[in-house]
């Protein structure tokens, strides 16, 4: 590794651009152009087919996109066919404006006019490389040279609109702006934007790519804010960013170039794109939904869109991807799952105005996800908060808080030995199995209440194969009940713990009981669930003293 080798490949404006950092952040959404049939699309080992193209398209129309770069039609039949289809399909609706991409030659211009015949409105996407090594190494053309590609083009233009029937919106760009000098960058777009007469009616699109990122985001956005501040009639031009990902920065350099002056974003759903990929404007979107600002784009169905974007480019969104991942909204550390917990019962209790659960930025339900399944995910890593948010939110069960830690380490350990991630139902498998209606070495028969001298019971219970029967007063139907087992087996222990909920499961209510109880070894828990209270309670205590070990040795 020799970092000498290396030299810092990107250009600072000639004067101080820096008034964008005083901006807090990004108050409207930007015009947004998806560019996932064109710059995505030739980024993919296989290219997607002319009906998976269709099919993509339907669904960006469906999001929201407003504007979709279709592609390159000049370059193959596959990308001009895909052109013709959309329009003599009748496929694009009256309110969404279909781009395509032409190098600065005649011939290539004159096809993608061609191409565009019978559309009632499109984006011409014009553009050539301005860069210094592009210049030197590619060319070998001097700036006045370069420069008169890109006047020529736009020359051009001009003539084939006057020869085709429909709208056209006209796009320049500096193809490797990042590594352009900005002064000579400016040079260049004016010189377009001087042939193209913008009008408030007729604005044009410059676009400033970040074709390769070279440089920290806030050199971008400097770069931004020099062009904003120095195009010809700035306000008829919308400022188009376009930024790669070769340093992870694409979505930082697009948020600081819309503070520093851009107004529109070309970019991918999940970032696919040549090389590192494109700026992702899903994460870009919901960063802004995040802050309270309407992206204009809907991503509440994320999954059918996650569905068709990995089946029609073969690709994978990584479990991590911001917003859209598998994995993203999952909490495995206890401490996050109680902290999560915790923040939805606030939620439930207080019902405040604005989203605020610790470790949840935004509302998993506004992606189409839901709490149980994908936020608290439970492995040996997990606690009981989580663990009994998952009983109490997916099957009714709440606990007491001690026999939720009880519980908490039971699962735990079980995902430990197993190596593993538990399912709701495997969660809810381990507590049926540990804690409820046990009775492997004890069991009461019958319970019959009495209101003399406070409660009295009689219970008929099993004893080494002899049935028992004993009656006991007590505080209240479970004490007595209590009193009488302790009597009638000469047991030792005292009743720590009694809660009780109605339980609702299918179309049958049912009662839900939990007790704990404690001996000289600890505090055993049991659980009840019968279609009546009292015998719910029995059963937790029973399945109380069966787990403790009082009887037969059962630890």
């Amino acid at each position: 590794m020799n970092a000498s080798k290396y030299a810092r490949g990107y250009y600072m404006p000639p004067v101080s651009c820096m008034k964008w950092t005083n901006k807090e952040y990004i108050d409207h959404a930007p015009a947004w152009c998806s560019v996932d049939l064109r710059d995505g699309n030739q980024a993919l080992i296989i290219p997607m087919s002319l009906e998976e193209k269709l099919e993509f398209f339907a669904k960006l129309v469906e999001i929201g996109f407003k504007e979709i770069e279709i592609g390159f039609p000049a370059a193959s039949e596959t990308e001009y066919e895909f052109c013709r289809a959309l329009i003599e399909r009748d496929l694009i609706p009256d309110d969404v404006v279909i781009q395509v991409l032409t190098q600065s030659r005649e011939h290539i211009i004159k096809k993608t006019f061609e191409a565009l015949k019978g559309c009632k409105k499109a984006i011409v996407h014009l553009y050539n490389s301005t860069s210094v090594a592009q210049r030197e190494q590619v060319f070998r053309k001097s700036k006045e040279e370069i420069k008169e590609i890109a006047v020529s083009g736009a020359k051009l233009f001009m003539e084939y609109k006057d020869k085709y029937e429909g709208e056209f919106i006209f796009e320049y760009s500096p193809e490797s702006f990042t590594g352009t000098e900005p002064e000579y960058a400016l040079e260049v777009c004016n010189a377009v934007i001087d042939i193209w007469k913008p009008t408030p009616d007729n604005k044009v699109i410059i676009n400033l790519p970040v074709t390769v990122e070279l440089s920290m985001p806030h050199v971008y956005a400097s770069q931004i804010e020099y062009m904003s501040e120095n195009l010809h009639d700035r306000e008829n031009v919308i400022i188009s960013l376009h930024p790669h990902n070769d340093r992870g920065c694409a979505v930082a350099d697009a948020e600081m170039g819309l503070l520093a002056g851009g107004d529109r974003i070309e970019g991918t759903c999940f970032g696919n794109g040549e090389r590192t990929g494109n700026v992702d404007i899903v994460t870009l979107a919901m960063n802004m939904y995040s802050q309270g600002v309407d992206p204009g784009l809907d991503f509440s169905d994320m999954q059918s869109l996650v569905e068709l974007y990995e089946r029609v480019t073969r690709m994978k969104v990584y479990e991590r991807t911001p917003y859209a991942g598998r994995l993203v909204f999952a909490a495995f550390s206890g401490s996050h799952q109680d902290a999560i917990a915790k923040g939805m019962k606030w939620r439930d209790e207080k019902d405040p105005e604005h989203w605020n659960v610790p470790y949840l930025p935004i509302d998993p339900k506004d992606v189409g996800r839901e709490y149980e399944a994908d936020v608290i995910r439970i492995n040996s890593q997990s606690g009981k908060g989580g663990i009994g948010y998952i009983m109490e939110q997916m099957f009714g069960i709440d606990m007491p808080p001690k026999m939720r830690e009880s519980f908490g380490y039971a699962v735990k350990d079980v995902s430990d030995h197993t190596h593993k991630e538990l399912k709701p139902d495997e969660i809810k498998k381990i507590f049926l199995e540990k804690y409820v209606n046990i009775e492997t070495d004890f069991k009461i028969d019958e319970a019959h209440f009495a209101q003399v001298n406070g409660i009295t019971a009689t219970v008929t219970m099993h004893k080494d194969g002899r049935i028992i029967t004993r009656e006991a007063v007590g505080n209240g139907r479970l004490d007595a009940v209590s009193n009488a087992v302790k009597d009638g087996m000469g047991l030792d222990y005292k009743l720590v713990t009694y809660q009780e909920h109605a339980l609702e499961t299918s179309s049958q209510s049912h009662a839900a009981a939990y007790v704990g109880i404690e001996t000289d070894k600890g505090v055993f828990w049991g659980a009840g669930i019968r279609t009546d209270i009292i015998d719910a309670s029995v059963s937790a205590l029973v399945s109380a003293i069966n787990n403790s070990g009082l009887i037969g040795g059962r630890e």
